[in-house]
């Protein structure tokens, strides 16, 4: 059988799950928050290297800001899409304002930037906002 690993988004545990156990909604065996939520996931500078480096499944960060219009207009979207991505990528989000190691390591120069990242990697990148089909999209045309 055949099994992914996924962080927990509130206890950053490492845990394994079976592929087919994905839409099961799956919880943490330490924590019992669910594994893989079906809306973003909130990533501090603490937070990012862990859930993005542990975690099989690609996660899709959207840096954002709170001044910024398109990223509040985009927010709906995006949660959209994490819902219908669910159990193929890990959607999450980082405050660029709140949060400035990570957005200044991958140079993030305008928001809302979304990268796409395979196990720690940058894999692909696009900045501006976009409605949660055109985010669908784009992230299956990467993977």
């Amino acid at each position: 059988m055949e099994k992914i690993h996924a962080v927990c988004p509130s206890c950053q545990t490492v845990n394994a799950v079976l592929t087919e156990r994905l839409r099961q909604h799956p919880v943490c065996a330490k924590c019992a928050t669910p594994l893989l939520p079906a809306n973003p996931v909130d990533l501090t500078d603490q937070t990012f290297e862990r859930f993005t480096t542990r975690s099989t499944l690609p996660v899709l960060v959207d840096f954002w800001a709170p001044w910024c219009g398109p990223c509040k207009m985009m927010a709906p979207a995006f949660a959209q899409a994490a819902a219908a991505l669910h159990g193929q990528v890990i959607l999450a989000k980082m405050d660029t304002e709140a949060q400035r190691a990570v957005p200044s390591r991958f140079n993030i120069q305008s928001v809302p930037s979304l990268v796409l990242f395979r196990q720690g990697r940058e894999i692909a990148r696009t900045a501006g906002a976009m409605p949660a089909g055109q985010i669908q999209a784009w992230v299956k045309g990467q993977l």
